[in-house]
């Protein structure tokens, strides 16, 4: 039963390792945190900022995984939330802008002129969806 345990415990342990690698791998391959360092012309601090990308996954998942409660879970719900928005919407826009996605959609539909007011209702549209969401269907 103890080899098991043992068994079991070292292929989630290896699973876990396997898929963070590949999901920090993706990310780096994206390019978000080197182009938000190119972008903000910090690329000295490029490692800094995968340091902290990798951490923040790792306590994030500590605290997934072992349910710790959060202090003040209610006060640093909005600005954690803001920040995980901020990650997941510069995720999705490296994703479309390596796939090539908004180009070929804006020439085809000859909107180059509306570019930043897209950008903006979508983030807009994607905001006022979460409120509805949380606020009146829960």
């Amino acid at each position: 039963m103890l080899i098991r345990q043992i068994l079991m415990a070292v292929i989630g342990l290896s699973a876990g390792i396997l898929v963070a690698g590949g999901l920090f791998g993706f990310i780096v391959e994206l390019g978000v945190i080197a182009d938000f360092a190119d972008r903000t012309h910090t690329g000295n601090k490029i490692h800094l900022y995968e340091d902290c990308a990798a951490l923040g996954g790792i306590i994030g998942n500590v605290i997934f995984v072992y349910s710790i409660p959060i202090p003040y879970g209610k006060i640093l719900l909005i600005p954690i939330g803001l920040l995980i928005g901020i990650f997941v919407g510069c995720w999705a826009m490296a994703l479309a802008e390596i796939l090539n996605v908004f180009p070929i959609f804006i020439r085809r539909l000859k909107i180059t002129k509306y570019i930043a007011g897209l950008i903006c209702a979508m983030a807009l549209g994607r905001g006022v969806g979460g409120v509805i969401y949380f606020f009146l269907m829960h």
